[in-house]
């Protein structure tokens, strides 16, 4: 990534040498998958995600990096810190969004043959982050800390200056309030293909075919416009879904052209009108490997930055 403010120059420390000053954004760089990933968990943005990261690479210019011990630790800490603070911000704005709020995609690279990636991708999913929302700004930064990035308690209450009783509090609270609705099951990287095809057959020739035993019964389906482009305002259920997708999204989306791609740790699809990606797809499972949740990126502004990255 070009960082978007190269005129700030690095002090970091006195008398320097370029290679110490190389070592240091080394370090940063090495950081930044991390980084991204804790900030993209907190903030269901990219595109502020990736401004939190930014922010804390110009405070990691800035800082005297002789006096910090741990680099990783520091790094963690300013990150999260700049994202809560930025979600708190983002929460106040969402008060005028049109339609339902849905979080920014991300195109990810997914090694299947790792349970600990698989586990770590799950945490990206549509569905946990609309889960995370019902966390407050530090209920979910120490949440993720803990619970999805496997860090100390200790240390999760340096990161957000508290001490370990209360952090484990917040943890606890944090738990409670999310509950266990197995919102990061995913099923093979086999069945997530053969329901993505069903799905895209069902668009395609506007007959249900087999993704009519595919759906759960209690299927729901929510899209984001933004109020930019025209889409469903409200959430679909049930036996609406399946006739939405048939009746209505076959004609809409005739013309676009589809392919499948890893979106926020599983398979999805990806519709473009020449170069312009116009909508995105993502689901989320039960246990019975069925499509119980249908989410629709239609907001310009969230997909205008799709592409992939590295993001842990």
């Amino acid at each position: 990534m070009v960082f978007k403010n190269r005129t700030a120059r690095s002090r970091f420390t006195a008398g320097s040498g370029s290679g110490d000053e190389a070592s240091y954004i080394r370090l940063f760089e090495e950081a930044r998958p991390r980084l991204l990933g804790i900030a993209y968990r907190i903030l269901g943005s990219r595109a502020e995600a990736e401004d939190a990261v930014q922010d804390t690479f110009l405070r990691w210019q800035a800082a005297n990096i002789e006096s910090i011990e741990s680099p990783g630790a520091w790094l963690t800490t300013a990150c999260t810190r700049r994202a809560i603070d930025m979600l708190r911000a983002s929460y106040r704005s969402r008060v005028d969004y049109v339609g339902t709020w849905l979080p920014e995609p991300v195109q990810t690279f997914i090694d299947s043959g790792t349970v600990a990636q698989m586990e770590l991708s799950s945490s990206l999913s549509t569905a946990f982050l609309l889960m995370l929302e019902r966390l407050t700004p530090r209920e979910r930064a120490a949440y993720l800390l803990h619970e999805i990035f496997e860090m100390s308690y200790a240390d999760v209450a340096a990161s957000l200056d508290m001490n370990e009783p209360a952090c484990r509090k917040l943890v606890s609270r944090a738990k409670s309030r999310i509950g266990d609705n197995q919102v990061r099951y995913q099923p093979s990287a086999e069945r997530q293909e053969e329901l993505l095809a069903a799905f895209e057959d069902a668009i395609r020739t506007g007959q249900p075919g087999s993704l009519t035993t595919m759906l759960a019964s209690d299927v729901r389906l929510t899209a984001d416009g933004g109020g930019k482009v025209a889409t469903v305002t409200e959430i679909l259920e049930g036996d609406m879904v399946l006739a939405f997708l048939t009746e209505r999204l076959s004609e809409w989306w005739v013309a676009y052209d589809r392919s499948f791609t890893d979106l926020n740790g599983s398979r999805g699809l990806v519709l473009r009108e020449g170069e312009r990606i116009v909508a995105t797809v993502s689901f989320a499972y039960d246990a019975a490997d069925r499509i119980k949740d249908i989410f629709i990126m239609r907001n310009p502004d969230k997909l205008d930055g799709l592409g992939e990255i590295r993001i842990h």
